[in-house]
């Protein structure tokens, strides 16, 4: 049975002593960098209050029926009409992408992901199928309920450079950080030391709905019943514990920051495969690549 490490609850990147969100309903982790939780998932919106129209950035984009909440939420931070410059997208699933068609037709946003996660984004392929045998909770039981078919923003979909650099958004860059799912990518900002990390990790027992409830913090690999390459999970969170980050937002469960946040990821990462990797399970025995194709199904 994978495990979790405990975390001092005063490393959470935002306001540990209370759970009050701001007037926007954000709760800030920087001062151009905050996220709101929608029901289970954190959507996160990078850029200064009161940016106006294009001056922000939407990472991922939610549960269904979310679309009300993001877009007031837009509104009431960044100013009203204020659309952003872009929707960038961690991953493809369907609590990340709940409302994008529809956001990104009412704003006329570019989206943009990784390569690998296209076929996820322009209706061409469906996720693998959950695995409901790993984690034990109740998240975990009802798994194959949840909707793996592909979105379609083909129209506005575009692939994330290169380069690493991430568009509309200076001194960030995007890290590839599949396992979760293979084009899933992470972002990183070296000169605050600030990630947005989707579910590379998380900071809940996602499998657990008692613990999605209560939000206690600690430190897991990524939601079991949807991961589909645990060996490139496990260099995923590597590879992000080695920029030795100041602060992290993950897709699930509060953001973490400090010494407390390092000594967790670091212990996650050197003995990820006894902490977070199931005994058994689909894809422990079978990973799901784009390599052979075992990682797309039709839609």
């Amino acid at each position: 049975m994978a495990q979790q490490i405990p975390v001092d609850p005063r490393a959470r990147a935002d306001d540990p002593s209370s759970d009050a969100a701001r007037d926007d309903g954000t709760h800030e982790v920087a001062a151009d960098l905050a996220y709101r939780r929608l029901l289970l998932v954190n959507v996160v919106f990078i850029g200064p209050p009161n940016a106006g129209d294009r001056g922000w950035v939407l990472v991922d984009a939610g549960v269904p029926g979310s679309k009300k909440t993001i877009r007031e939420t837009a509104q009431t931070r960044f100013g009203a009409g204020a659309r952003p410059a872009a929707i960038l997208l961690t991953h493809g699933h369907f609590d990340h992408v709940g409302v994008l068609e529809d956001l990104a037709q009412e704003w006329d946003a570019p989206v943009y992901a990784h390569a690998l996660e296209r076929p996820y984004l322009d209706g061409s392929a469906a996720y693998p199928t959950p695995d409901p045998s790993v984690g034990g909770g109740l998240m975990a039981r009802i798994s194959p309920l949840y909707p793996t078919n592909p979105v379609d923003v083909s129209a506005r979909l575009h692939t994330l450079p290169e380069d690493g650099s991430v568009p509309h958004l200076d001194g960030w860059r995007w890290i590839h950080t599949p396992g979760h799912s293979t084009g899933h990518v992470s972002f990183w900002r070296e000169a605050d030391g600030s990630l947005v990390v989707g579910d590379a990790f998380v900071t809940t027992a996602q499998e657990s709905a008692y613990a999605v409830a209560t939000q206690a913090p600690e430190l897991h690999g990524p939601p079991l019943y949807l991961t589909i390459d645990w060996p490139a999970a496990a260099e995923s969170v590597r590879r992000l514990a080695a920029l030795k980050p100041e602060r992290a937002i993950t897709g699930h469960g509060r953001p973490l920051s400090g010494p407390e946040l390092r000594r967790g990821l670091d212990a996650l990462a050197q003995d990820f495969e006894r902490i977070a990797v199931p005994e058994q399970g689909r894809y422990v025995a079978a990973p799901a690549r784009a390599e052979d194709g075992s990682a797309y199904r039709a839609p």
